[in-house]
């Protein structure tokens, strides 16, 4: 049996391939966990500079969660159902949120449910012009889980979000570059060079200050302006002192490329 996410390096970057296409790339327990790990271990690497996110074959990027499998554990009653599948599907899309590494969804397909609710935690997002996006849960009988009713309103606006939460429609790759969920829409067969090409903007600056601007940013929004102003603040503290803010202010008064070290 193949591992349920495809992990590789290539040019500091770790590209992780959500890997269960006969099943739409479906977010089973095994894969949620998995990719858990695999953030853990990127991050461990200072060699790995950012992180883009697809999924495997021509139709989804993931078609959200596994529906045999939590409704199993809905069976078995709230308690187990809250336990093994939604704080499991919220500490995955929280932890890609809060990750002090850029994360980058390349959206190759159908994104419902959970693969849209990934799209809104990932720090920047770039889709297929034959990606498809849905908030279905409701078709099912329940409230999304991973985070979607709480990303969604804050990306696209409170009555935006709440048509499509009601609703369960469809809606397409334009759309969501309107509503503000994805960076931009690219033909099929750009997709991962586009994604590498916006890693690779990132990459030529600091890691340090990378990380500080993910932080004040994600944990900023969740906090009045003045709390979020100090966040700000404490960012720059950290990151002041470091050879990189240094290297900066040499390389751009010296008219040169600076050199970077992560540190």
């Amino acid at each position: 049996m193949s591992d349920p996410v495809l992990f590789e390096i290539k040019d500091n970057i770790a590209f992780l391939t959500l890997n269960r296409p006969e099943k739409l790339n479906a977010l089973n327990y095994a894969t949620n966990d998995l990719l858990l790990q695999l953030l853990d271990r990127i991050e461990d690497d200072p060699g790995i500079r950012a992180v883009i996110l697809t999924g495997a074959g021509d139709r989804a990027f993931s078609a959200g969660g596994d529906i045999h499998e939590f409704s199993q554990s809905i069976s078995e009653g709230v308690d187990i159902a809250v336990r093994a599948f939604v704080r499991r599907g919220q500490a995955m899309t929280a932890r890609m949120e809060a990750f002090r590494k850029p994360v980058i969804a390349a959206v190759n397909g159908i994104a419902f449910g959970g693969g849209c609710e990934i799209t809104e935690a990932v720090h920047l997002a770039v889709a297929s012009e034959r990606a498809v996006f849905a908030k279905p849960e409701i078709n099912i009988g329940i409230p999304p889980t991973f985070g979607g009713t709480q990303r969604l309103p804050r990306l696209a606006g409170r009555k935006r979000a709440l048509e499509l939460l009601l609703t369960g429609d469809t809606f397409s790759a334009a759309r969501a570059l309107e509503l503000g969920l994805v960076n931009r829409v690219v033909p099929h067969e750009d997709l991962l060079p586009a994604a590498i090409e916006l890693a690779g903007r990132i990459l030529r600056h600091s890691p340090v200050v990378a990380a500080g601007i993910i932080t004040a940013v994600t944990r900023g929004l969740n906090m009045p302006i003045g709390e979020g102003l100090q966040m700000e603040s404490e960012q720059f503290a950290r990151v002041a002192p470091s050879h990189d803010t240094r290297e900066g202010l040499n390389a751009w008064i010296g008219r040169r490329v600076p050199a970077y070290r992560g540190n």
